[in-house]
């Protein structure tokens, strides 16, 4: 009889971790799912199944789990989900658990971003997480994607978030920009434009009587949702026939600004940082509802960004005492974002941990999801 092949054979990336940790399955996310299970000092991650909205996409999901538990060759100590109940990820995560008769660890998913960086660089003490992406429920209950945490093994402190901006008609408005841009333009006081400047959308006047009203408002810190406003608002990008299609538009619309005339200065008084830690980017907005130059705006928008960002950060610095970032999440993805973000951290003194081999999408959730749930089980050891 064939042996069965080695773990390392069912695996897209093989983390080396910085010593032994207790075995885990952790679960992943819904978007772009991997698993990822740990054994010794490694963590295996898998390929993608997809995302878990097809059936074709959770059976693989099964599928996958179950033949990691099959060479894992011990049974974990448990399993690491996603903190959103309706996950199909959660769910089956339940289903195991209950078979194999372990416990169930979940892990706030931008925790997870976090935790899968500080696993790639082998770091336990504690860091400041910058996590910027799409969306991910978080611990209050709330639609969470701009986050600026302190992380430190299996506990996490959320020290701030972007400003959280209304969501006209809720997953809607993640896939019509222009609806976050109404969304802005309300918070603006400057409701009236909205029908009229989004002529072509036929639930225009709607939306602006949704705003008005805060019915089916739910409220987000995302990123993504920054991003999709800013195209909105610079007609790049009215509604997605892909992921993530606004803010690709965005970025190649400032580079194109870029490569000709370079980057341009940020916004002088473009953000606001409140005391609770909340960073709010009206004024940037305001600006752009302005700008006839629609490649100029996205560089600006990028700039003011980068600055905002670093300003935030920096505080958080002076705060924690902490000098290491880690930078996670969807967003990074985005070239100009990330090479000046981090350009502009570094100068400032700070430690900047980025993908290597694992990317800053959702894909590495399962890899920070087993990180939170290894360190849980160290510190119990300790």
């Amino acid at each position: 009889m064939t042996a069965p092949q080695p773990l390392s054979e069912y695996v897209d990336c093989t983390i080396q971790l910085p010593h032994a940790v207790k075995p885990v399955l952790a679960m992943g996310a819904w978007f772009k799912n991997t698993l990822c299970v740990t054994s010794g000092s490694q963590a295996f991650v898998s390929k993608t199944v997809g995302d878990l909205d097809m059936p074709d996409a959770c059976r693989a999901h099964e599928q996958t789990a179950r033949m990691l538990l099959a060479r894992l060759g011990e049974k974990p100590v448990a399993i690491a989900h996603d903190l959103h109940p309706d996950f199909h990820s959660t769910r089956f995560a339940g289903q195991l658990a209950a078979e194999l008769d372990v416990p169930l660890i979940a892990a706030q998913h931008h925790h997870a971003h976090i935790a899968a960086l500080a696993a790639e660089h082998g770091i336990e003490e504690p860091v400041l997480g910058l996590a910027l992406d799409g969306i991910g429920l978080g611990a209050d209950g709330n639609a969470w994607g701009g986050e600026l945490l302190r992380v430190a093994g299996a506990e996490f402190q959320r020290l701030g978030h972007l400003r959280p901006l209304p969501l006209p008609g809720g997953d809607r408005a993640a896939r019509e920009p222009w609806r976050m841009a109404a969304a802005v333009l309300h918070g603006l006081g400057r409701n009236s434009e909205i029908a009229r400047r989004f002529a072509d959308q036929p639930a225009a006047a709607t939306v602006a009587t949704m705003l008005q009203r805060g019915l089916n408002c739910p409220l987000t810190s995302s990123t993504g949702r920054v991003f999709d406003a800013a195209a909105g608002l610079l007609d790049l990008c009215h509604k997605m026939e892909f992921e993530a299609q606004a803010a690709i538009a965005l970025e190649r619309a400032a580079t194109r600004y870029v490569s000709t005339h370079g980057m341009p200065q940020a916004l002088t008084n473009g953000w606001q940082i409140d005391k609770n830690g909340q960073l709010g980017l009206l004024p940037l907005f305001a600006h752009l509802a302005d700008t006839a130059d629609a490649e100029r705006g996205a560089a600006v928008f990028h700039a003011t960004l980068i600055a905002a960002l670093t300003d935030w950060v920096v505080q958080a610095v002076q705060q924690t005492g902490i000098k290491m970032l880690a930078c996670g999440g969807g967003c990074f993805f985005n070239k100009l974002l990330s090479a000046g973000l981090r350009e502009r951290l570094e100068g400032a003194g700070l430690k900047t941990l980025t993908a290597k081999l694992i990317q800053p999408g959702d894909t590495a959730i399962a890899l920070g999801q087993a990180w939170v749930a290894a360190q849980f089980f160290k510190t119990l050891a300790d």
